[in-house]
């Protein structure tokens, strides 16, 4: 390797909250002398929560110091508490950049690093609780740990969900509150307070940072990679308290020290727990697989990543009456956070050295089978990908031309590539070898089949790239072969007509923007040349006659060509040399659609954040956000298209609305159905979908499962999130923009027909996954069936997207199948 090209970072700048010395000092105060009630007797706002922490600075600062790393969606504040002794706090910087030397050479670095994250779910609301009194013991009770120990604590990871869930809850308290779990204080609304702003879930962005804090709290994470990080959680009323060791399947990179590090830690918990009498579990459920997680992607980095759950989330609010007839306190779920948080602290400064000694080995000596990931493709997915790799601290470079051998990652074989400039190499020889290795392997080792999450991801396929994975290291790169921007766009006289390619995302904010400035575009159903050069079919055509009415015409084509990086080709003819003219049917208007999302109960929240986001701080496109409250009394003639986000719609599309439905799409609207919504539609025998049955095997006598192993025999029907390549119809309007081949993230084992008409993208007769987990029996049903595809009902359509490519914001090559629904099916 010639030279590895990493962009250049800001150095790190402490904007700590710094208080002046002659203020008078403040006497330290507890969490319930300052907010002036006892914890764990109220839900405490953001605010206060920040207050706290100011207080604790200002009470002790040369104990503590303040960060305020970034803020939400909703504009609240974002803050690290640094903890330690006074000659820790004064050294902090030094503490950090001695630790980090870690990475890539022995250091002499003999403090513990431990990170303590915090109500990552807004309504799993008792964390942020137990943080300040976290705080403030080791603040006055647990001074000596300090000596060689930094704690980090994030008390809210998630502020918007936290305070959405905690205003509703004080709107519905009882005083004093209610503990039958029939009450309303213990049922939240659809938009309950788990996710963010875009209803996103956070504990599942760490690797993918879609979401503003999440790429804010990465950004600080990459700058101390802590020894240990622990996240602190909720889940059902009913369940003991659950903390480390996770359940498999582990990932193969996690080391031995690590997982025994874990067992160490979960015994130190258990000391306490034993003690109190309090009912716990390990190595269940929790498992230590997808890299996405807040235990897991610490762990990818060197750290003991660990998720500890206290039984209670949004419906325990103040006490609740469990399953077995015990009240549940917010006190009792305060001291069992508390007790972990403490334990944490307590055993990373007994081991110290330890932990310091094991973090560089970490880092020296990960030899991995694959020296080289070799990617090629459109420059705007390598561009996006390495904006991904560089908020990760990972390093690459950009290969000249040459061939490189290796796993082909389209055959899953054998194969080769010939890169030019532009490709991209991202070496497993360096600092963050074990991510690369995780994010970039072309299918993970599953040591179980029982996971709590999806089982593939791996970025080339996520990112439309083709990838050789190489076993030799010598591939070499080097920064100037990186892909070059174009020139910046100038109007060119006598032209008759610009011409945008239609690849990528950029391309579809390019016309969404245009479309949103008046600008009137047409796109091309079939390729064609014209000066010169090829375009694909589905190509952005935007002709001078069109904009005859618009005063500023060219410099607003130009301000947006230069804003969205657009290479545009200048015709002076619309005759082209092959294909259809620019005045041919073929050739057809763009139109400027009014879209509307149904959300409220029974869609899915994720599903609907996933697309509110996608049109919002993605697309950049206007969508009014309708709800099932008050959809009935919205005519519907108002919108061009409406997305049904993921959900169960049995019930809710009953006959009239079904009626009502029918008639809009006669009349000329298109129906976009997402995932699960698609089951409430294939009963209509005039949509033209029909769900394929297994095949039932008669051969086979009838064998009872034993109660212990049904849930195993259960996964033979599922698909855990696994990566297929489908076959594309490169001549429909869905597939613009893509080639023969599109991998696709399936996250079930829902299976349909082709329909007659309309496959545009569909599984083959192999229903294996190039990677990720799928059941013998999934796999055979999976077979011949349809992915994405449009069914024509009266001048409408109905767009069926079988799997969910905005699912989590991360699958970025499947973004532009949902900008052609939008903009080129009609």
């Amino acid at each position: 390797m010639n030279s590895c090209h990493h962009r250049s970072h800001p150095a790190w700048i402490c904007l700590f909250v710094l208080f002046s010395l002659t203020v008078t000092a403040q006497q330290l105060r507890s969490p319930s002398e300052f907010l002036g009630y006892e914890l764990g007797t109220r839900f405490t706002r953001q605010y206060r929560v920040v207050e706290y922490y100011r207080h604790l600075a200002a009470a002790v600062p040369d104990r503590v110091r303040l960060q305020t790393y970034g803020e939400t969606y909703e504009h609240r504040e974002l803050i690290l508490c640094y903890i330690s002794s006074p000659a820790n706090i004064g050294a902090l910087e030094q503490i950090r950049e001695t630790h980090m030397k870690s990475l890539e050479e022995k250091t002499t670095n003999d403090k513990a690093i431990v990170w303590l994250s915090y109500n990552v779910h807004g309504n799993e609301s008792v964390s942020t609780e137990a943080s300040m009194q976290t705080a403030y013991d080791l603040l006055s009770k647990h001074k000596a740990w300090l000596d060689n120990t930094v704690v980090i604590i994030d008390p809210c990871v998630n502020p918007d969900g936290r305070d959405r869930y905690v205003n509703w809850y004080n709107q519905f308290v009882h005083h004093p509150n209610h503990v039958n779990p029939d009450s309303k204080e213990h049922h939240e609304p659809w938009l309950n307070g788990r996710p963010n702003h875009y209803m996103f879930d956070l504990n599942r962005d760490w690797a993918w940072l879609t979401q503003k804090e999440s790429r804010q709290r990465v950004a600080l994470f990459n700058q101390w990679l802590p020894h240990i990080h622990a996240d602190f959680h909720e889940q059902g009323m009913d369940a003991p308290y659950y903390f480390a060791p996770g359940a498999e399947p582990v990932h193969e990179v996690i080391t031995d020290w690590q997982k025994d590090f874990q067992v160490a830690i979960g015994k130190n918990h258990a000391r306490y727990f034993d003690k109190e009498g309090w009912l716990y579990f390990t190595k269940e459920v929790f498992d230590l697989l997808y890299p996405s997680y807040g235990d897991t992607y610490p762990m990818y980095s060197g750290s003991i990543g660990m998720t500890y759950e206290q039984g209670g989330s949004g419906r325990a609010g103040l006490g609740v009456i469990t399953s077995g007839k015990d009240t549940l306190t917010l006190r009792d779920r305060l001291d069992h956070h508390y007790t972990t948080g403490i334990s944490t602290v307590e055993i990373a400064s007994g081991n110290a050295v330890k932990l310091n000694e094991e973090f560089g080995k970490f880092y020296a000596n990960r030899n991995y089978k694959y020296r080289n990931y070799v990617l090629s493709g459109d420059k705007d997915h390598i561009r996006l990908l390495t904006d991904l790799l560089d908020k990760h601290h990972i390093r690459y470079s950009f290969p000249g031309e040459t061939t490189v051998k290796g796993l082909d990652y389209a055959t899953g074989k054998t194969g080769s590539m010939k890169t030019k400039k532009g490709d991209l190499i991202i070496p497993s020889d360096q600092p963050k070898s074990t991510l690369v290795k995780v994010l970039f392997e072309p299918k993970t080792r599953l040591n179980d089949s029982l996971t709590y999450d999806i089982t593939a991801w791996a970025l080339p396929y996520a990112y439309g790239l083709h990838a050789i994975a190489t076993e030799h290291s010598m591939v070499s790169g080097n920064s100037n072969s990186a892909p070059s921007d174009p020139t910046p766009f100038s109007p060119v006289a006598d032209t008759y007509a610009y011409v945008c390619t239609w690849k990528s995302m950029n391309d579809a904010r390019f016309l969404a923007a245009m479309l949103e400035k008046g600008i009137r575009v047409r796109y091309s159903e079939e390729a064609f040349t014209v000066s010169d050069k090829n375009f694909a079919s589905g190509s952005l055509i935007i002709t001078k006659t069109d904009n005859a009415g618009s005063k500023n015409f060219t410099e607003t084509l130009a301000t947006l060509a230069r804003k969205f990086n657009r290479d545009l080709t200048a015709a002076v003819t619309g005759f082209v040399t092959r294909g259809k003219d620019f005045g041919s049917s073929s050739v057809k208007p763009v139109k400027k659609i009014r879209a509307a999302l149904l959300t409220g109960s029974p869609a899915s929240t994720l599903s609907s954040g996933e697309v509110w986001h996608f049109f919002e701080q993605q697309l950049g496109y206007p969508l009014t956000v309708l709800d099932t409250d008050y959809a009935d009394h919205v005519d519907l003639s108002s919108y061009d298209v409406l997305i049904i986000p993921e959900g169960n719609y049995g019930k809710y599309l009953d006959e009239n609305r079904m009626n009502t439905l029918k008639t809009w799409i006669k009349n000329g609207g298109k129906l976009i159905a997402i995932g699960g919504s698609i089951h409430a539609l294939k009963e209509e025998k005039d949509f033209g979908l029909q769900e394929k049955q297994p095949e039932e095997d008669e051969k086979t006598p009838f064998k009872p499962i034993p109660y212990n192993s049904w849930e195993r025999n259960y996964v033979k029907n599922n698909i855990t999130g696994a990566i297929y390549a489908t076959e594309t119809d490169t001549t429909h309007p869905l597939t613009f923009g893509y080639k023969d081949t599109y991998y696709s993230l399936k996250q079930s084992s829902n299976a349909f027909e082709l329909l007659e008409s309309g496959n545009a993208f569909y599984i083959g007769k192999d229903g294996s996954p190039l990677s990720g987990f799928a059941g013998s029996e999934a796999r055979k049903n999976i077979a011949n069936t349809l992915v994405f595809g449009v069914h024509d009902y009266g001048k409408g359509h109905i767009v069926y997207m079988v799997d969910n490519p905005l699912f989590r914001g991360f699958w970025e090559n499947g973004k532009l199948i949902f900008a052609n629904a939008l903009f080129m099916v009609e």
